[in-house]
């Protein structure tokens, strides 16, 4: 369990957090509706995922690691909103957090550093989704905390674990 006392870096990613990365993500994949796959990853299949958020540019990834441990603790990013070039204006962002990391602010942390990477970038909106009803209000607080609004919501737009799901979708402005 992770001491209320630790002190977090926030970085960009790197190639050597993929295994930590995928290990957190195939847990939301596992237990949680939170992501709308459905079977697990190895690190060899995310490292597409990986390569596609580089150090520039608007589409990131950002990690939170512990500073005394170098743990990874979850991370942020920013990738592409749609395929087609008129999107190319927004992204779609997310956090993810490793099981014990939650309610300590690293999600704060993670944001904070993402958006401000963004800021200097060539983009209009950011845009969420978030799984609905239940096991969510921590994601939403934490968007309405960085200024996004709830703009619409897709009711049984995913089946996962033998139900359908709703997805809630939430916009900030970004401003270049």
């Amino acid at each position: 369990m992770m001491s209320e006392r630790t002190e977090v870096q926030v970085r960009p990613g790197v190639e050597s957090d993929l295994g930590a990365l995928t290990d957190i993500y195939n847990h939301y994949v596992r237990e949680t509706p939170i992501t709308f796959d459905t079977a697990v990853f190895t690190p060899e299949e995310r490292r597409s995922w990986l390569l596609s958020h580089p150090e520039d540019g608007p589409h990131r990834l950002m990690v939170a690691t512990d500073a005394d441990s170098q743990t990874i603790l979850g991370y942020a990013t920013s990738s592409a909103f749609r395929v087609k070039a008129a999107y190319d204006t927004s992204v779609e962002v997310s956090v993810y957090l490793a099981p014990d990391a939650g309610g300590r602010g690293v999600g704060t942390l993670l944001y904070e550093a993402l958006f401000e990477a963004l800021a200097g970038e060539d983009l209009h909106r950011a845009y969420a989704g978030i799984a609905q009803p239940e096991g969510n209000e921590a994601s939403v607080r934490l968007h309405e905390r960085f200024g996004f609004r709830h703009v619409g919501t897709y009711r049984e737009v995913g089946r996962k674990f033998g139900r359908y799901w709703d997805v809630a979708w939430y916009e900030k402005e970004l401003i270049p």
